[in-house]
């Protein structure tokens, strides 16, 4: 099972959250309203705007979420920047900043119908931080960009409260 956000021609995400059951709606408003008054930027770059300081930043940040999960990191940071060079208007870098360091990021790559949502890393908890980036901000990236789903992949039944709906791969 997979999860996917469809984009139903929403025009902005309020557009979304206006589609949402009351509770769904107040969560995620909730949510994204602890974000911004906690004092995080959040930017969105593409591969030809990402420094090499970005990219070793995130590096860092993806390879701690594999160790923290006993797990090995499958791709290296040559990938990230050669990915970004050689297809940088499908490259998507989501930063999170605080006190002019940046605390975590989320990668994501795109076609020309979907965005696919699949790294994440940060160097410090921040309660709904995940969510923000991993979700909210490529929910906003999607609608923005006239694409018709964003593809989060599999676990977490938690998506299906932030508007993803399990799909079955065959």
């Amino acid at each position: 099972i997979q999860y996917h956000w469809l984009n139903n021609n929403y025009r902005a995400f309020q557009d979304f959250t206006d589609s949402l059951t009351s509770k769904k709606r107040k969560k995620i408003i909730k949510e994204r309203r602890d974000i911004k008054n906690s004092g995080i930027e959040i930017m969105h770059l593409n591969g030809n705007e990402i420094s090499n300081m970005q990219w070793n930043t995130f590096y860092q940040f993806y390879c701690q979420t594999f160790y923290n999960k006993r797990g090995e990191p499958r791709l290296t940071l040559d990938f990230f920047k050669h990915i970004g060079k050689v297809l940088p208007e499908q490259t998507l870098l989501i930063l999170a900043k605080k006190d002019g360091y940046y605390i975590a990021g989320a990668f994501a790559m795109s076609d020309q119908n979907t965005l696919y949502g699949r790294h994440w890393g940060c160097n410090q908890y921040v309660s709904n931080l995940h969510f923000e980036l991993c979700y909210y901000q490529t929910i906003d990236y999607t609608i923005k960009n006239k694409l018709q789903r964003l593809d989060a992949g599999v676990q977490g039944e938690h998506k299906v409260a932030r508007g993803f709906h399990p799909i079955q791969m065959t």
